[in-house]
């Protein structure tokens, strides 16, 4: 490790740094912009951990005034000091800053250190180390050690990554859905229901850029939400009910510079870490951080900010337009599809964005992929959906739409298609046992996401009046702006010429991408349907969408048929329980096929009698198997008939190893009365994607 201090004339600061190279002899020379530390020439390849101290007095760095501004945000999100906040923290000006902030709000009243007297009370610093360098554990080590010397108790998380690291056309984007995986599940553990991440307004600004370059709509060029309700891939099961485990993510940063984050760091005499990955050209982020790095005027980052708000107010109103559409149109039902009243929803008199949007959210909802519908499909759906009597059917991302059943066109079905693959990012089958049961805190995070609708409702927008720039891509977006003088021409220029220079690399890359995708897909779409084994007792989660659990009983209580509870201890004859004890006995979860449906058919046809009090043994009122699954196959055809066609093939059934049918517990078919099963609707991600705020 080499050490040194080097004085910074542009920005007057004192940096003394120390980092690891291969050569202990190799001395760096800086190059001072707007990083005090280096600049884009001789990157080492390690990170460099800065500690700046400004060469007049720490105190010219108004503290008072960043803190009343985060103090200000928090309140926003509707997050009080008693709640338990979790800080992504990778030791970079950024993060650093967010712990200074965070750990001062949080000391402030009545809320304090633990008992141990060295950590503040509820706030609690994750820093992942990714793996992908020889020297990334000493670097968390590091930073961990200094998280803590601020109070903070925090936990190391190193990757771990299963099927090889990743390439390094992907690997920003695959190290941030690794970072943010494990935020989640940290969260979880430890039960704690906010998480704060430390983007500020200059990463908005290269979103915006970046976003604009791939000809984003003013949704996409809204950037990051303030907060956003993220779900993790767990499930809990509490207080005698299922509920989907999500974090609030926050931003509370949006509103500072990058510029305040070296100034906090230095008013608090903070030190953080550099990553020279960070100015590596082949990541497209980092081009645009340098191109906009040369544009030094004040007045274009305040005006590229100024069309970023106006995009942001925009999403606020198409938020709230089908927040109101979902509420008044969509009937969601118990086996997995919903029902979008066309009469009720009135397409003709919606804004395309806001259609768009709208039709976007039920689809996710349905197919539980978070994709954005964009394109030719986006364009179809609207077609598809303006059609009323809609007389036709299509498939769209992951979803089959098709006109309801006795509707005449003027209901639209949309149900999962378990013909499309998975997204990359779907987690197919989670197992775990009901003994496992996590202590419940959604009461929490609901109560928080409530204090920050009731500053939301606040900032409505009411009227397609007070938004700007509605179904426009991102050249129409710019030239709007600069028609309603909202950015002058020169910035206009400026943008424009970023735009540019990225879309030469863009599609440079296009058809790399594309084909990569193209081929992981192919295998996801076989593993989707490959089941594990369900014991006795356990619970699953299927396709993100259905919870399902069985287990055995041999005492038997039927809400189907009339009379008193069965007793199968004592079955006669070559007709036996296959089930009772047999304690290996194990099931397997898949989608339902015609096979399934013919077979409920076959059952019903056996011979039987009309009175279901002749099925009965002599002397002991019990029941066979035989004549049980023949019964529960006649009722859950009934209930079969009211389920559209189209919605079948994505119930969940259970069969044994030998794949012979055991039951279908949306429609309440078993072929053992011993066999207690049941397939809940749950998706992950509820309808509407879950809570949101672009302030």
């Amino acid at each position: 490790m080499a050490r040194g201090l080097v004085l910074c004339s542009q920005t007057r600061t004192i940096a003394k740094l120390s980092f690891f190279l291969p050569y202990p002899k190799l001395w760096f020379k800086p190059h001072c912009h707007h990083h005090p530390c280096y600049g884009p020439q001789n990157i080492p390849s390690a990170r460099v951990f800065c500690h700046c101290v400004s060469s007049q007095t720490l105190n010219l760095v108004d503290m008072a005034k960043y803190n009343e501004a985060f103090s200000r945000r928090m309140a926003m999100a509707g997050i009080k000091h008693h709640n338990r906040i979790a800080l992504g923290v990778s030791g970079g000006p950024d993060s650093m800053a967010l712990c200074v902030l965070a750990a001062s709000w949080k000391t402030e009243g009545l809320y304090g250190f633990d008992n141990s007297g060295k950590f503040i009370d509820g706030l609690f610093a994750i820093i992942v180390d990714h793996g992908l360098r020889s020297e990334s554990k000493d670097e968390a080590s590091l930073v961990g050690n200094r998280v803590s010397e601020m109070g903070i108790r925090c936990k190391i998380v190193r990757c771990d990554w299963l099927n090889g690291k990743p390439k390094q056309g992907h690997l920003q984007e695959s190290a941030r859905d690794m970072r943010y995986k494990i935020f989640q599940d940290v969260c979880m553990q430890n039960q704690i229901s906010v998480l704060l991440v430390a983007h500020h307004a200059d990463d908005q600004a290269e979103l915006f850029i970046l976003r604009s370059s791939r000809d984003s709509g003013v949704l996409g060029l809204a950037g990051m939400a303030f907060t956003s309700q993220v779900f993790s891939s767990h499930t809990n099961f509490c207080n005698n009910d299922w509920k989907n485990h999500s974090v609030l993510l926050v931003r509370p940063l949006l509103d500072f510079s990058k510029e305040d984050m070296y100034k906090i760091c230095q008013g608090s005499n903070r030190g953080w870490v550099e990553d020279p990955t960070n100015r590596s050209p082949l990541f497209a982020r980092n081009r645009i951080r340098a191109s906009l790095g040369n544009l030094l005027s004040g007045t274009f980052n305040s005006e590229l900010q100024a069309v970023i708000s106006v995009c942001r107010r925009t999403r606020i109103y198409v938020d709230q337009i089908c927040n109101s559409l979902i509420k008044q149109s969509i009937t969601v039902m118990d086996q997995g599809f919903a029902v979008i009243n066309l009469k009720t929803l009135n397409p003709s008199k919606i804004e395309d964005i806001c259609l768009s949007k709208f039709i976007t959210l039920v689809l996710q909802f349905v197919s539980q992929r978070q994709r954005p519908i964009r394109g030719s499909t986006s364009k179809l759906l609207l077609q598809y959906i303006r059609t009323i009597p809609c007389k036709t059917s299509l498939t769209a991302a992951g979803c089959y739409i098709c006109p309801a059943p006795g509707s005449k066109g003027f209901k639209a079905l949309v149900c999962c298609s378990v013909d499309c693959p998975l997204p990359s990012n779907a987690e197919s089958f989670h197992t775990f046992s009901n003994v496992e049961e996590k202590h419940c805190f959604s009461d929490e995070l609901e109560q928080i996401i409530a204090n920050g609708k009731s500053y939301s409702n606040n900032n409505l927008v009411t009227n397609s009046s007070q938004a700007q720039f509605l179904d426009m891509r991102s050249q129409s977006v710019l030239d709007e702006a600069r028609r309603l003088d909202v950015i002058s021409e020169s910035t206009h220029r400026n943008i424009i010429s970023l735009q540019r220079e990225e879309v030469s690399h863009f599609k440079s890359k296009t058809d790399e991408v594309a084909s990569g995708c193209e081929s992981k897909q192919g295998t996801e779409h076989i593993a989707a349907f490959l089941s594990e084994p369900l014991l006795p007792g356990q619970t699953c989660y299927f396709m993100n969408r259905f919870i399902i659990s069985w287990k055995l009983s041999k005492e038997i209580s039927s809400n189907w048929f009339r009379g008193e509870p069965l007793s199968l201890s004592y079955l006669e004859g070559d007709d036996h329980c296959c089930c009772v004890n047999e304690d290996e006995m194990v099931a397997k979860v898949r989608t339902t096929i015609d096979a399934d449906w013919l077979y409920l058919a076959k059952l019903t046809k056996l011979p039987h009698s009309d009175n279901f009090e002749a099925t009965r043994l002599p002397l002991t009122g019990k029941i066979t198997c035989s004549d049980y699954s023949r019964l529960s196959a006649k009722v859950a055809l009934k209930t079969l008939k009211s389920i559209p066609v189209a919605a079948r093939k994505s119930i969940p059934v259970l069969v044994d190893d030998h794949g012979r049918l055991l039951s279908i517990p949306s429609i309440g078919f078993k072929h053992c009365p011993c066999m207690k099963a049941s397939a809940v609707f749950k998706p992950r991600v509820p309808l509407g994607g879950g809570h949101s705020s672009f302030l």
